[in-house]
């Protein structure tokens, strides 16, 4: 692979306001990025910028060797940013898979922007001057063309399965697992949204809705990721390797002794914390087959993280990479990630396969960016909606083990759709409102 070098680092005295700088950037460019700690974000990363689609992508840069960045610089300093999709990576794992809706999409990142929200600094890379205003006619088309989308009235959501379906899966994978098939098996569902979009005001409506310290938007080739992401999949940086899978939701509630009571709730929950810790399990596996043997820790174990719309149970394993280790291979090893599968992987993604009968598509899938010198930082697609012309699809699922009871899991699956949806202004289908 030609080795590609850092973009050159330039900080700047300018403040940003990133949503208008998003703004302009998505006017003026077809192929565009913001990786995006959220609105209102006092800590963390924003880096929004364009690039040159890249067929090969990022796969042989090497994880092994990278001096993390300095503490004040941006911890991207030029590279790949893009996605990978379901099932490349569960055919690509040896397992059955349906066909590819567009297969992973990478864009080579030719200038960019980063903000420190920490500090306010503000890093430009490499040589354009995104910082300077595009032209006000590229502006006035996106106001027009957000101005037709937004005048259609709210719409309704169709479903791959109606809440009946699912239960009847559900009780499926309850039988696969009592059968020794399976311990736990993410079952994933759909819900589509005919267009027009606009990409642009629906992202900015999802991130104020649902905040997270990895959202993110992608655009490669007129397809759209707008993602309200809490879960990071892959984060390398100085040789150490990190996944922080999520297993265990349940909604925010109406007030403050609720809100806390449901958070106990889902801490104290067997069945949360038994799906939780099979994930974490399997995780130490998948890493340990590309790290440093005796390198594998769990940092943090059943961890609640609270959103805008759900708690979250989380947990932290890190491991040492090992020499040679490339993005590829860590891909080979990981990826699809085992929060988004059930365990044992493959066999998990076998049944599954045969239980969804159809593509999942970017969802469950990773996106986020791969660094010319090894950093690497990629979230799961959930909490997401991607945009492909006339269509806006979003994908929801929870973990199912024997213990689960089918009505929590159906409800589980609402809670997680409605606020993508809600960026679209699309209600959930009648029967999975009930």
């Amino acid at each position: 692979m030609t080795r590609h070098p850092p973009l050159e680092l330039r900080r700047t005295a300018a403040s940003v306001d990133a949503e208008a700088l998003f703004r302009t950037l998505a006017a003026g460019y077809e192929d565009v990025f913001w990786l995006d700690a959220g609105a209102e974000a006092a800590q963390g990363w924003s880096v929004l910028g364009v690039g040159e689609r890249d067929a090969r992508g990022p796969g042989d840069v090497r994880l092994d060797c990278v001096a993390g960045a300095a503490s004040d610089e941006p911890p991207f300093r030029g590279g790949w940013v893009g996605w990978l999709d379901y099932e490349s990576g569960a055919f690509a794992a040896g397992a059955p898979a349906a066909h590819s809706e567009g297969g992973p999409a990478w864009l080579r990142v030719t200038a960019a922007v980063a903000v420190d929200h920490a500090t306010g600094a503000v890093w430009e890379l490499g040589d354009g001057n995104l910082l300077g205003s595009l032209s006000e006619r590229s502006e006035t088309k996106r106001v027009e063309r957000a101005q037709r989308v937004e005048a259609l009235p709210d719409r309704t959501a169709s479903a791959r399965h109606t809440p009946d379906e699912y239960t009847a899966l559900i009780q499926r994978c309850r039988a696969a697992i009592r059968a020794g098939d399976a311990y736990q098996l993410c079952l994933t569902t759909r819900f589509l949204v005919d267009g027009p979009h606009d990409d642009v005001e629906t992202y900015l409506r999802l991130r104020s809705a649902t905040p997270a310290h990895h959202g993110g938007f992608v655009r490669i080739g007129g397809r759209a990721l707008l993602s309200a992401s809490p879960e990071t999949f892959l984060h390398a940086s100085g040789g150490l390797i990190r996944t922080r899978p999520i297993k265990g939701t349940r909604p925010r509630g109406d007030d403050p002794a609720s809100d806390a009571a449901l958070a106990a709730e889902l801490l104290a929950s067997d069945k949360e914390r038994a799906e939780n810790v099979m994930i974490v399990d399997l995780m130490r596996n998948d890493l340990s087959r590309v790290c440093v043997p005796g390198s594998i820790r769990v940092d943090g174990l059943w961890e609640i993280e609270s959103y805008p719309a759900v708690h979250q149970l989380v947990s932290t394993v890190s491991g040492q990479a090992a020499s040679g280790l490339t993005a590829r291979r860590l891909w080979d090893a990981a990826f699809p990630a085992g929060s988004m599968t059930g365990a044992p992987k493959l066999s998990a993604m076998t049944l599954l396969h045969e239980l969804e009968g159809a593509p999942r598509g970017v969802y469950s899938g990773c996106f986020g960016y791969v660094g010319v010198d090894g950093a690497l930082d990629l979230a799961m697609v959930i909490r997401s909606i991607l945009i492909d012309g006339e269509h806006a699809v979003i994908g929801a699922g929870g973990g199912i083990t024997w213990g689960s009871v089918a009505a929590a899991e159906v409800e589980e699956v609402a809670t997680k759709a409605r606020a993508p949806l809600a960026a679209l202004r699309a209600d959930l289908p009648d029967a999975w409102r009930r």
